[in-house]
C-alpha cells in the first residue's frame, strides 16, 4: 500500500523535513541553465540539477537528474513554468513536483519538494563540485548481511566518471535502490565506506585480485562479518523473465481510451479498454492499483499484474478498463496531492465511462481493487449505487493504524529486525498513528504527533541519529497519511449489498491474511453474497511464494497465481457472465 510499505521504510528513512515557502518573492533571473540542489537526509545527501533550456519559440523545458545517484538519467519535467519570481514543475510518472520562490539576497529558487512528503530543497546556479576519485573499485559489489537471523542482499555500485567516483547502495531485500555512500577510502588493500551518516559502516581488505572485499559491518546493533565480491567484467544483468506477460496477438480488442474526471479539473485518465470477441454488451470491471503512483498495470520490478488479469479475464469473456494513476503515463494531475477519497472519484469516472457505451453492460460493471485498491473501491462505492460487484484482491478490512503496526511488525522480522526493536519502536508508533488519526484536522495532528517526538521515542523508533523529529511528521503527516490513519473501512463495507469477492494470501506480510479478511466477513455479514478466500502459499502480489518477503517479489518469476485467476474469473462469470 503507499505504498505502505515505503512509508515503512521511511519511518527509518526519515528523509521528509517540513518547511514553509519564503514570504516575499522577488522577480526571477532568466532560468535557462543548470541549477543545483540538496535534499538533506537521514541517509546523506541527494543532489539535484535542473536542467532548463529554452526552445527557438521561446518555451521553456527542462529535465532533473540525481547526480550522484542516477547520473546521466535525465528525468522529463511535465510542467515547468517561472512566473512573478515563482518556480513550479512537477514530474507525473513519479508523482513529485516543486514550488519555490526566487530570493534575490540569496541567489536561490527557495522551496519545497513534494513526493507524498515534504522536502525543503533550494536551487543555485551552477552544476555541483566535482567528487574526489576513488581508484580500484568501480564495478558492482554483491554481499548478503546476516543480521538477526535474517539474509539482507546488498548492492554496492562504484562508478568514476567526469564527476568523479560515485557509491551508492542497493538493498533487494527492502526495496531500496540507489541509497547515498559517504566517505568511500582506498588506501592500499585498505577500504571502508559510511552509510545511513555514519550510523552505519564497512572496513574491509580488497583481495589481492581485487575481486572481493572482505571485512566487517559496522552497525548500532553489532558487528558482522560481510564480503562483497565483484562481479566480473562485462556481466550486466539479465532481464527478469516474466512469462506470464501478455504478447501479441490478442484474441481480443485493446482499446486506448480516456475519459475526464468531473471533480478534479486538471484530472483526464487514460488507460487501455479489452473487449472480448463478439458483440456484447459485456460484463466489465475497472481496476485500481495499489499505492504510489502507479500505472495501468500496476508495474513494480518487472511484473505487470493488471496486464495479466486484464488478459486472462478477457480471453474469458469479461471487459477490463485499466487506467494510469492522475499524474502517471498519459493520465493528467497531481498524484501527491491526491488522498485515497481523490482517487476514488477516479475510479468512479472510470466506471461511469464504461456505463456509457453500448458495447458494455451497464448493470455489470464492478471493481477489483489491489491493495489500497480494495480500500478505495468501497470509498467510491458509497458514492455510486450502480457498481454491480467488488473484488478486494488484499485489501484492508482492519482499522488502518492497526494495519500498519502489524505490518511493520511482519515486514521487520524479515529485515532484521530483532523482536526487542520492534517491542520498543511499537508503543510509539502506535502513540503517533493515534495522535494523527484521532486529531480533528491534519495541522493538530502534527502537533500532537510533535509532542510525542522525544529524543527517547526517536531512539525507540530506530531512527538514525541527527534525524530532527520534523523528519518523522514529514512522512506520517502528509494529507494521504492524516486521511489513511482516520480512515475505518468498515462503515463502507457494510454499506455494499452488490456480490463481494475478498481474496488474501497466506504470506501476505503487507495485508495479513486472517485478520483482514476476518474484519471484511464481520462488516459485510448483512451481505448474503460475500465470498472470502485464503490462498496457501501466496504473497502480497499473489505470487506463489517461500516466505512472503518482499524481497522475493523481483526473484520470483510468476506474476499473478494461476488459481487466483480462475477463482477471480470464474466468480465473476458465475454472477455476470453466465445468466
Amino acid at each position: 500500500m503507499r505504498n505502505l510499505l515505503k512509508s515503512l521504510l521511511a519511518l527509518f528513512a526519515a528523509s521528509a523535513i517540513l518547511s514553509s515557502m519564503p514570504a516575499h518573492a522577488q522577480d526571477s533571473p532568466d532560468p535557462v541553465g543548470e541549477w543545483t540542489g540538496v535534499l538533506q537526509t537521514p541517509r546523506g545527501e541527494v543532489t539535484l540539477v535542473l536542467h532548463v533550456t529554452k526552445t527557438d519559440e521561446g518555451t521553456l523545458s527542462a529535465q532533473v537528474e540525481n547526480v550522484f545517484q542516477a547520473p546521466g538519467q535525465l528525468n522529463d519535467i511535465d510542467a515547468f513554468t517561472v512566473e512573478d519570481g515563482h518556480l513550479s514543475w512537477r514530474i507525473n510518472r513519479i508523482g513529485a513536483s516543486y514550488e519555490g520562490d526566487w530570493v534575490e539576497a540569496e541567489m536561490q529558487w527557495q522551496g519545497t519538494f513534494n513526493q507524498g512528503a515534504e522536502l525543503p530543497l533550494n536551487f543555485s546556479r551552477g552544476l555541483p563540485a566535482p567528487t574526489s576519485v576513488v581508484e580500484g573499485l568501480d564495478g558492482t559489489w554483491r554481499g548478503a548481511l546476516q543480521s538477526n537471523g535474517a539474509t539482507l542482499r546488498l548492492v554496492l555500485h562504484v562508478t568514476t566518471g567526469e564527476r568523479g567516483t560515485i557509491a551508492t547502495l542497493d538493498s533487494p531485500d527492502q526495496l531500496a535502490r540507489g541509497l547515498p555512500i559517504d566517505n568511500l577510502t582506498h588506501d592500499g588493500p585498505q577500504v571502508s565506506f559510511d552509510f545511513t551518516r555514519g550510523q552505519q559502516r564497512f572496513e574491509g581488505v580488497l583481495a589481492d585480485d581485487g575481486s572481493e572485499l572482505v571485512g566487517t559491518w559496522i552497525a548500532p546493533n553489532g558487528r558482522r562479518p560481510f564480503t562483497l565480491v565483484r562481479d566480473a567484467e562485462g556481466v550486466t544483468a539479465q532481464a527478469p523473465n516474466r512469462p506470464q506477460t501478455p504478447q501479441e496477438p490478442f484474441p481480443y480488442t485493446v482499446e486506448e481510451v480516456a475519459f475526464d474526471n468531473p471533480h478534479f479539473a486538471d484530472v483526464n485518465l487514460a488507460g487501455s479498454l479489452t473487449l472480448p470477441e463478439g458483440e456484447g454488451p459485456f460484463p466489465a470491471a475497472v481496476m485500481i492499483t495499489g499505492s504510489g503512483a502507479q500505472n495501468r498495470d500496476e508495474e513494480l520490478l518487472g511484473h505487470k499484474p493488471f496486464a495479466v488479469i486484464a488478459d486472462y479475464l478477457t480471453r474469458q469473456g469479461i471487459a477490463v478498463l485499466r487506467f494510469d494513476d492522475r499524474g502517471v503515463g498519459g493520465s493528467t494531475g497531481n498524484y501527491a496531492a491526491a488522498t485515497s477519497a481523490d482517487l476514488a472519484t477516479d475510479a468512479n469516472a472510470a466506471a461511469r465511462y464504461l456505463m456509457a457505451r453500448t458495447d458494455i453492460d451497464h448493470d455489470a460493471v464492478g471493481f477489483i481493487g489491489h491493495s489500497e485498491g480494495g480500500m478505495i473501491a468501497p470509498i467510491a462505492m458509497a458514492d455510486n449505487p450502480d457498481i454491480a460487484f467488488f473484488v478486494a484482491l488484499a485489501g484492508p478490512g482492519t482499522m488502518l493504524d492497526q494495519l500498519m503496526l502489524s505490518q511493520r511488525r511482519l515486514v521487520g522480522s524479515q529485515m532484521g529486525m530483532t523482536e526487542a526493536q520492534m517491542d520498543r519502536a511499537e508503543p510509539v508508533m502506535a502513540a503517533l498513528f493515534d495522535a494523527i488519526g484521532d486529531a480533528p484536522s491534519r495541522e493538530e495532528g502534527l502537533e500532537a504527533a510533535r509532542v510525542l517526538l522525544t529524543p527517547e521515542a526517536m531512539v525507540a523508533i530506530g531512527a538514525p541519529a541527527q534525524t530532527p523529529p520534523d523528519a518523522i511528521l514529514g512522512q506520517i503527516g502528509s494529507p494521504w497519511f492524516y486521511y489513511f490513519l482516520s480512515y475505518d473501512p468498515a462503515p463502507n463495507l457494510a454499506r455494499i449489498g452488490v456480490p463481494i469477492l475478498a481474496l488474501n494470501g497466506s504470506l501476505d506480510r503487507q495485508v495479513p491474511a486472517v485478520d483482514n479478511l476476518a474484519a471484511i466477513e464481520a462488516a459485510t455479514a448483512g451481505n448474503p453474497d460475500v465470498t472470502t478466500v485464503e490462498l496457501e502459499g501466496l504473497n502480497h502480489l499473489f505470487q506463489t511464494a517461500q516466505t512472503g518477503a518482499v524481497g522475493e517479489y523481483a526473484d520470483i518469476e510468476e506474476t499473478f497465481s494461476p488459481i487466483a485467476l480462475e477463482i477471480l474469473s470464474n466468480w465473476i462469470a458465475e454472477r455476470f457472465l453466465y445468466r
